[in-house]
């Protein structure tokens, strides 16, 4: 028998496909990408949960609610230690050299995301997580970019060496859960 939460899933690989062939800068795939399902759900849950408690930021525990009650969460992250080699100066460095160097010079962070990063490779993570998106909207799968189910991803040491990542949990429902949200 074949129900709503295999399809998604079906789409979720659908989705890590789109991520993965997403254009990025210098032809350079630097993205990871994981699908989670069944109690690696309540896990991320979990964690998005208590980000929220321990910083008061009521918008991860709302969320938490979200992902808990999906079919399944594609979660797409960056690598960190990477430039494109442009110097272009958009992480706030004159060079990337100088950039690589001052991520090598951070002892563990204290913000959800490591940085700097690459203004290019973060445009590229943005273009991935889009065509994702997209690709679960083609398939009427209802979903919804959350830059708090990264967060949760990155504590639990998922997408290992990302320093940003973020996650779009997916529901195939009579009504869309990510639509009337509060707090």
């Amino acid at each position: 028998m074949f129900f709503e939460s295999d399809a998604v899933e079906m789409v979720a690989r659908l989705m890590a496909l789109s991520a993965r062939t997403a254009p990025k800068a210098k032809g350079s795939d630097v993205i990871k990408t994981m699908i989670v399902t069944g109690t690696e759900l309540e896990q991320l849950a979990g964690a998005m949960r208590e980000y929220g408690e321990k910083h008061d930021v009521g918008f991860f525990i709302r969320d938490a609610g979200n992902v808990a009650a999906s079919d399944a969460c594609f979660l797409v992250g960056s690598l960190f230690a990477d430039a494109v080699g442009l110097d272009c100066g958009g992480c706030g460095y004159a060079t990337c050299a100088e950039m690589l160097d001052a991520q090598r010079e951070l002892t563990p962070p204290a913000t959800p995301f490591r940085g700097p990063n690459c203004i290019v490779r973060m445009a590229d993570l943005g273009i991935a997580v889009g065509s994702a998106a997209k690709t679960a909207s083609l398939h009427n799968v209802d979903n919804r970019v959350m830059y708090s189910a990264g967060v949760g991803a990155l504590s639990l040491g998922w997408l290992e060496g990302c320093g940003v990542a973020y996650g779009i949990p997916l529901r195939a429902a009579g009504k869309d859960i990510f639509f009337d949200r509060t707090r």
